[in-house]
């Protein structure tokens, strides 16, 4: 018996959650005040959070989550038994503009599993793109997560409709892919990653970009799956670095392993915490913007694992001391970055104040700033720490307190 459209998007919207995207960003202004439906500003994409943490803000599905691949850390591998289903090209275009209709939606986040092969699969899910945006003028945000083993001529043409195109990474070691899932490539990976960014690159020529309708504006990113293998926080970490290196990442995406029914003959391997994958996003960022090294962000364990228990900008302070306090009257931007407590903004806004006057802890508290977590790691106008820094109970003074959880 043929399931309902109801039925379906219950079974493909709840498989799509292991695919993480929590972006709309870096795309191009587009409304529909001059025809069309959809935006990606203003009213724009309603970002919503799921208890995780994780951005929904997107209609997210998968087209189906039948696949020929059986990768073992993925519930929806062809050895694995849930219940299957599928959206006709037309079926996902239609819910799409009917769930904007009705305000629930502003874009699309499209995913897919492998169907017959990769090159059919990937012809499906243009056909939605382009029909979104040529049949149905929707100028709102769509993702889709390519197939790396299709054509590089789908790939183009899935950049002319799409804001972001993602080309999964899987894993964080080419050992690991192979592993776990022998019927993927690391190396057609990293060269369809390679040729969509010389698209991209080529597609921002000015002399090009007159000629040509805009190529993947918000550009592409990746997914790791981090914990299904024994893949350290340093590897995993050291992975990013060079995939931002080397394709112009706008992101790396990090997705926690959770054991799925009948794996464990596959991936005889403990659950990871959400909080490791949260670490690992606070190390991404001050590598990004902070001007951290990888090395230094996870030198402070000899097993090259990031702090579960305190964010990886205090633990770096905490491991280097010596270089503590900070005069916030004195020290450069890249100094002054690494001060536990203080953000991109905050240094700004330091290195603007104090060109006027002499900083001190009214002011840092008048920048939204948490006194308490700079205090032992700055000096300022009529503040110094003593020897606050030096204190053998520093980490448990400077780790949260303990919440007592609502039972109701």
């Amino acid at each position: 018996m043929k399931k309902s459209i109801k039925e379906r998007l219950a079974i493909l919207s709840d498989a799509a959650k292991y695919d993480a995207s929590c972006a709309s960003s870096g795309t191009t202004k587009r409304d529909s005040s001059t025809g069309g439906i959809g935006s990606t500003e203003g009213s724009g994409i309603c970002h919503a959070y799921a208890p995780d943490g994780r951005c929904i803000s997107l209609l997210k599905i998968l087209m189906t989550n039948f696949c020929i691949y059986d990768c073992a850390y993925c519930i929806n591998r062809s050895s694995s038994n849930v219940e299957r289903a599928r959206f006709t090209p037309e079926e996902v275009v239609w819910l799409t503009l009917e769930f904007y209709r009705r305000n629930y939606i502003e874009g699309l986040f499209l995913s897919s599993g492998i169907i017959r092969n990769s090159d059919y699969t990937m012809e499906q899910m243009v056909r939605i793109a382009r029909d979104l945006r040529v049949t149905h003028v929707f100028r709102g945000y769509i993702h889709l997560k390519t197939i790396p083993e299709a054509s590089a001529a789908l790939i183009e043409e899935a950049g002319l409709y799409a804001d972001r195109l993602s080309i999964n990474i899987e894993l964080p070691t080419d050992a690991g892919v192979e592993a776990f899932a022998p019927q993927k490539h690391p190396a057609n990976i990293r060269r369809s990653m390679g040729e969509l960014k010389d698209q991209i690159d080529a597609a921002s020529e000015p002399t090009f970009r007159k000629r040509r309708k805009a190529f993947v504006p918000a550009g592409q990113s990746t997914q790791m799956i981090i914990g299904a293998d024994q893949a350290s926080d340093a590897t995993i970490l050291g992975t990013s670095a060079n995939l931002y290196g080397s394709y112009a990442l706008r992101r790396v995406y990090y997705s926690a392993f959770s054991p799925i029914p009948d794996a464990s003959k596959h991936l005889p391997l403990i659950k990871p915490p959400l909080m490791r994958e949260h670490r690992l996003y606070q190390a991404d960022w001050l590598y990004r913007f902070y001007g951290f090294g990888i090395g230094e962000i996870t030198a402070a364990r000899p097993d090259g694992m990031l702090d579960l228990a305190i964010d990886p900008k205090l633990s770096w302070a905490l491991a280097n001391r010596d270089r503590f306090p900070v005069d916030i009257n004195k020290a450069d931007r890249e100094m002054l970055l690494r001060v536990p407590g203080f953000g991109v903004k905050t240094v700004d806004a330091i290195l603007a104040g104090r060109a006027h006057k002499r900083l001190g802890l009214d002011d840092l508290k008048r920048l939204k700033v948490s006194v308490k977590k700079v205090q032992p790691f700055v000096t300022a106008h009529a503040w110094t720490p003593v020897k606050l820094i030096d204190r053998s109970d520093l980490r448990e003074m400077m780790m949260p307190k303990p919440q007592q959880l609502e039972l109701l």
